[in-house]
């Protein structure tokens, strides 16, 4: 390699990252790599294998076994949950820091490196949850070993708590651990490294998302069925194109356009971010009525069009039985990201009336994979914006570390576990310190990435965040 390749890829492995020694460079890299390489999928992975790994290093590190636990509803999906100990001086309530150690489906022939391999290319680490969420995870673990190294003591304790199928699957770790174990993970809040975060533009930041609400998950199955027969009979009564046709409508049927406080005030603070059109259109859906072209043109963005609307998509079809025999049964998954203030079952009957064909039922189907007949009545939880012992100093840290980002609230469009914490009376904050490009998500698709600079900032952004909300000055 020439001199001038090697500064370049060297110049794109630092970029904006913090002054690290080499010691916590090297501990976090390792405990990247040694996460993204424990397949962690609800298929044939295992939570417990990471949680047991995370928990050796912090029993290595010098933590006693008595605030390092793995437990889990079964062998495959385990828990970690580990306190550090802090003075107790001020008698404050532990802060709850979540995260989930599992990981989406990656299929091999999909990517072009192995998911399940820690891949370092052209100033990025790949594998399949360096975006989506092991990142952070690696980021929290050595958090805490760096606060155990140099003898860090806070003014009350901070629970880490790393957990199981928060992407898909019958055993969510928050959700156990709060039913089962609510003495080890109670706090006075909790912050969710699964959201938030900074947003870039080619490496440049942006600004600093703090998640203050977010979208409601849910998966409908969409079922037709015929008497079948020989495909040299062909009818146009099939199953298939009962599917086809819904589906087709949905893709031209878009929700209406809504805000909410939180989006109203994303898209205003956003708007002095940004130039030209942009810009203009960011203005002109705040103003009432909000200009119809406006709308349109911003929809066109998927990062602004899931923050104006519920959406919904199609994932998965499944028809048909032989090549040669009219198919008796076709099923579709549609899954919706539902906006705060509206039901599952409101969104039911709504893809209801958009498929407009009696031949189609329309389930919900549960995170345990039962379809029902009709959809809960629950809700997104509401906006919940962080008190001053939060925000303050996020924004002196962030302002230190990014000091053209200013820190914005946001709608999280997809779906964590902060449902979980919330419910169970835990205000709950979305807060990264990793830095993704905003025309470069990854989460959930092939060639999952993060800049390398962006993995040691998010190393340097926890360790500086958690000792200016615990008492370091």
């Amino acid at each position: 390699m020439n001199k001038r390749r090697f500064a370049v890829l060297l110049l794109l492995g630092s970029l904006a990252a913090a002054p690290l020694d080499d010691a916590t460079r090297k501990l976090a890299h390792d405990i990247f790599q040694q996460l993204i390489e424990i397949n962690t999928t609800d298929s044939v992975g295992s939570t417990t294998v990471a949680a047991e790994a995370m928990a050796k290093r912090l029993l290595d590190a010098g933590f006693v076994a008595q605030d390092v636990q793995v437990l889990g509803p079964n062998g495959r999906k385990g828990n970690l949950v580990a306190r550090y100990r802090g003075t107790g001086s001020a008698g404050l309530k532990p802060i709850l820091i979540i995260g989930h150690l599992d990981v989406v489906e990656a299929r091999r022939e999909d990517w072009t490196t192995d998911p399940f391999q820690f891949v370092e290319k052209d100033g990025y680490f790949y594998g399949r949850g360096t975006q989506d969420m092991k990142v952070n995870d690696a980021v929290l673990v050595t958090t805490f070993i760096r606060f155990k190294r140099e003898g860090y003591r806070p003014d009350r304790d901070i629970i880490l708590a790393l957990t199981a199928d928060e992407e898909g699957g019958k055993s969510n770790g928050v959700d156990w651990l709060l039913k089962n174990h609510r003495d080890l993970v109670d706090a006075v809040f909790a912050l969710n490294a699964d959201a938030g975060g900074v947003t870039t533009v080619k490496g440049k930041p942006l600004n600093v998302d703090l998640e203050a609400n977010e979208k409601l998950y849910a998966d409908f199955e969409l079922d037709a069925s015929n008497p079948g027969g020989h495909s040299s009979l062909p009818v146009p009564d099939n199953a298939i194109y009962h599917i086809a046709d819904a589906l087709a409508r949905l893709e031209h049927a878009p929700f209406p356009f809504e805000l909410n406080p939180i989006t109203r005030t994303y898209f205003e603070k956003r708007a002095a971010l940004e130039a030209g059109q942009t810009a203009s259109d960011m203005k002109a859906i705040l103003r009432t009525p909000p200009d119809p072209k406006a709308i349109a043109r911003l929809s066109s963005d998927a990062r602004f069009n899931s923050l104006l609307r519920t959406t919904c998509v199609a994932t998965r079809l499944n028809a048909g039985h032989a090549n040669n025999a009219l198919p008796q049964q076709a099923q579709a998954i549609v899954n919706c990201r539902i906006l705060p203030g509206h039901t599952m079952e409101e969104v039911r009957l709504e893809l209801i009336r958009i498929f407009a064909d009696p031949k189609i039922t329309v389930k919900y189907v549960d995170n345990a994979y039962q379809a029902s007949d009709r959809a809960p009545e629950t809700k997104a939880f509401a906006a919940v914006l962080p008190p001053a012992e939060v925000m303050q100093p996020l924004e002196r840290v962030a302002d230190a570390m990014w000091p053209s980002a200013p820190v914005i609230p946001e709608m999280e469009t997809g779906a964590s576990d902060s449902v979980y914490t919330i419910a169970a009376g835990i205000p709950s904050y979305g807060i990264s310190g990793v830095a993704l490009d905003q025309d470069d998500v990854r989460a959930h698709g092939k060639d999952e990435r993060v800049r390398i600079g962006s993995f040691y900032d998010g190393v340097e952004f926890y360790y500086r965040y958690l000792k200016a909300l615990t008492g370091a000055p």
